[in-house]
Parts: C-alpha cells; sequence; structure tokens
C-alpha cells in the first residue's frame, strides 16, 4: 500500500503555488502557447538539463541560475518556439524574458527561470509574449494547474499532469507535476519539459539529489525515436509551505518520504510521455532483471525500449521475441545467453536460453488487446495498460524498467511535415 493519495490540482495542488496557461499568439494554430508558474515565497529550485552540447538559450540560462543560487520563485515556458540555435539573440530573449516577468510579479530577476519548446533555429516574438504577459500574471490562480499544463504542450494529444498528497507530522506535504513530451524522446535526458512543484521544505543539496536520482529512474529510462532534444529540462520547486520540519538528512523518514513521491511524480509522467510518443498507438514497458547491478539492468532495458525493429514488431502485433533478444545482447552489458528468459506479459517465449512453444495466436491476441485498451483510456492519459516485456539476463539482483512505444506510419507523417 502506497503512503501517498492521487489528489487534482497538478501544479498547484501545493501550497503556495499559482499558475495558469493562456494563448499569446507564439503558435500559428492558436492554442495555448504560453505558460507561467509563480511560488509566493522564494524556493528551493533543482534542476536537471539536456547533454546535447547544441542546447536551447533558456537550458544554459537555467543551468547558470542554479549553479550560482539554488532559489526561484517563478518558471515560464513558451511553445511553439525552442530558442535553440539561436545565437546571441536567443541569449538576450531570454534576459528579456526574465525581466518582463519579474517586473510584473514584483520580484529580482534572478528569481525567474525560463523554458521553451518548438521548432528549433526560430527566434521568440518576443512583442507577442511581451503584450500577453500582463493577461497571463493577472489571471495566475489556485487552480490554474491544468490550463499550465495545456499551455506548453507542441505536438503532445493530451496534457500531462499530477499531484500527490501524503500526512507528515500531523500536516499534509504535496507534489505536482506536468510535462510535456511526444516526439524527439531519448534518454540523457528523455527529450521533454517537466516542471514539479513542492510544498515541503528540504535542503538545496538534498533537493538536487533527489531530483537526479529520480530522474534517472524516470525520465532517462524513456525513448520514443532515439533523438535526445535541445530544450531537456526538468526544474522542481520546493518551497516549504507545508510548515513541516525541514528535511536535511537523506536517511531520515521524511526524506525517504518525499523521495518516493518525487519518484512517483517523475515515473507517471515519463510514462505518460512515452505513451503519447508519435504516432503512437500503445505504450511498451520493458522489465529487466537477473543484472549484476541496478544500472546493468536499466541499460539493458532502454536498449530494448528503444529498438527500432521491437518498437515495429509490437505496432504489427508480432510477438517476435527474437528482436528482443538481439537488442539485449548489444546493450553493451554482458551476460551469458544461456541464462536469457523472455515473456511477453505471461507469455514465456525462451528460458534459460532455450526457445519454448508458445500459442502465437494469444501473444497476437495480447498485443491487440493492450493497445486497445490504451486507445480507450479516459482522457487518452492512461498509461496502467503496457505492454510487458520481461527479459531475465542472468542471477544477479540488478533490476530495471524503461518504457517507450510503438513505431508507426503516422510517426514518419508527423515529423515529415513537422515544420511545413
Amino acid at each position: 500500500m502506497t503512503r501517498w493519495q492521487r489528489i487534482i490540482g497538478g501544479v498547484t495542488a501545493p501550497r503556495g503555488y499559482r499558475a495558469n496557461g493562456i494563448r499569446a499568439g507564439l503558435k500559428a494554430s492558436g492554442a495555448p502557447d504560453l505558460s507561467l508558474i509563480v511560488s509566493d515565497l522564494p524556493a528551493i529550485a533543482a534542476g536537471v538539463f539536456t547533454t546535447n552540447h547544441v542546447c536551447a538559450a533558456p537550458v544554459t540560462y537555467c543551468r547558470q541560475r542554479l549553479q550560482t543560487k539554488a532559489t526561484a520563485q517563478a518558471i515560464l515556458c513558451n511553445a511553439g518556439h525552442a530558442n535553440a540555435a539561436t545565437g546571441s539573440q536567443g541569449w538576450a530573449a531570454v534576459l528579456e524574458q526574465a525581466e518582463m516577468v519579474a517586473s510584473a510579479l514584483k520580484i529580482s530577476p534572478e528569481m525567474v527561470l525560463v523554458a521553451s519548446t518548438g521548432v528549433i533555429g526560430q527566434p521568440i516574438p518576443l512583442e507577442k509574449l511581451r503584450q500577453a504577459l500582463p493577461t497571463l500574471t493577472n489571471s495566475l490562480s489556485e487552480t490554474g494547474g491544468d490550463a499550465a499544463a495545456r499551455a506548453i504542450m507542441t505536438t503532445d494529444l493530451v496534457p500531462k499532469s499530477i499531484a500527490l498528497e501524503a500526512q507528515w507530522e500531523g500536516q499534509p506535504i504535496r507534489i505536482g507535476g506536468m510535462a510535456k513530451g511526444s516526439g524527439m524522446i531519448h534518454p540523457n535526458m528523455a527529450t521533454m519539459l517537466a516542471f514539479i512543484t513542492c510544498d515541503a521544505a528540504v535542503s538545496p543539496h538534498l533537493w538536487q539529489a533527489m531530483l537526479q536520482r529520480a530522474c534517472d529512474r524516470s525520465f532517462n529510462q524513456i525513448t520514443v525515436d532515439g533523438d535526445t532534444s535541445t530544450n531537456d529540462s526538468v526544474i522542481a520547486l520546493a518551497n516549504g509551505q507545508s510548515r513541516t520540519p525541514a528535511i536535511t538528512d537523506a536517511a531520515e523518514p521524511a526524506a525517504i518520504l518525499l523521495e518516493e513521491m518525487l519518484t512517483e511524480v517523475c515515473t507517471y509522467l515519463a510514462k505518460a510521455i512515452a505513451r503519447d510518443g508519435e504516432g503512437a498507438t500503445c505504450l511498451i514497458e520493458v522489465q529487466v532483471s537477473g543484472a549484476s547491478d541496478d544500472a546493468s539492468a536499466r541499460q539493458v532495458a532502454r536498449t530494448i525500449a528503444g529498438s527500432m525493429l521491437v518498437k515495429s514488431a509490437i505496432y504489427g502485433r508480432d510477438p517476435n521475441w527474437g528482436r528482443i533478444a538481439a537488442a539485449a545482447g548489444r546493450a553493451g552489458v554482458p551476460f551469458d545467453p544461456s541464462n536469457l528468459a523472455i515473456s511477453l506479459g505471461d507469455i514465456v517465449m525462451i528460458s534459460q536460453g532455450q526457445p519454448l512453444p508458445f500459442d502465437r495466436a494469444a501473444a497476437n491476441a495480447y498485443l491487440v488487446n493492450q493497445a486497445q485498451r490504451n486507445q480507450t483510456a479516459e482522457n487518452g492519459q492512461s498509461v496502467e495498460h503496457p505492454v510487458v516485456l520481461s527479459v531475465k539476463i542472468g542471477q544477479g539482483n540488478g533490476t530495471g524498467v524503461a518504457w517507450g512505444c510503438d513505431l508507426s506510419y503516422d510517426y514518419v507523417k508527423i515529423n515529415a511535415e513537422y515544420t511545413t
């Protein structure tokens, strides 16, 4: 039994946060495209960012800001323009956005973090943003989490948000999160944006360490297409408004609970991104066991989840376990093939390195059924019915999980027409 419960509200569920998302005219479609999250008080801030050397100006800005001082009070995000590969103009645009938000909120510019997503190489139309900002700041609300989550979407089909609540010292502790991501998704980091809010009080060093570990188990374990983006950012704020005692030691029970909740939020959002992969019809969950350590197991799981051949077979509802075996073997983790076991759901296809007879019709039906359950999920957000691939590579204690999606014809169509 978990020690928390799901609640509504997304990033505005924790105490002391307001948010909103509006149409600023940055997207040609006219869809919501500008989002703002604000903490009533300065919050401890942590961040994990893309490893792509061609990183966007907002990524460089936020990374430098958090290295200087691990506090922030606002996160501004625009959708439609990545502000990546935009040179000095892009850097100036980030600084101007921080100044505009700070002026509107009457806070210091260094308390404002900035994120962008969209087409690479296109400058942000700052005049449109400037005109829209008063509307955005004046309409901030303690119930604005859903609107904020919609305003950061690009090719996403559905918004992605979650909030959890647990009791500690007689007071509720809450964590909320929202994310966007559908294409250009691959670990280091997985290609996406995610913003997390929390009302616990936690030391900066510990909060950063918690976020890094949570990302390693979630966002860095998903893949859609093998492409690592220029804009990946996960930013987490903790403002202490729960009024619970400050958490400073990773070994204390409160810290363990908080990290479990943070990891759960990140995992839910990561799975939602994988499920919403461009053109995808189902979520894939790869469970690896028997490795020498967890890191090795996660590496094998990521390789299988990212295999174009595995993804294509799942889309064709073809129980071709040979592709799973081949992907495991090229993951860079040594293991004895005579220990290999692979199952599709409850159907065992190979054990102790030996192929087993199995009901192919039943395996095909399993794939079809899981895809149908995903397609009919309420609000399109269900991530509870993945195609499960279980792989054992030895007798070790190392385990790992990764998530991906199938590869359909629509993925090519979406990306062939992305800027046209």
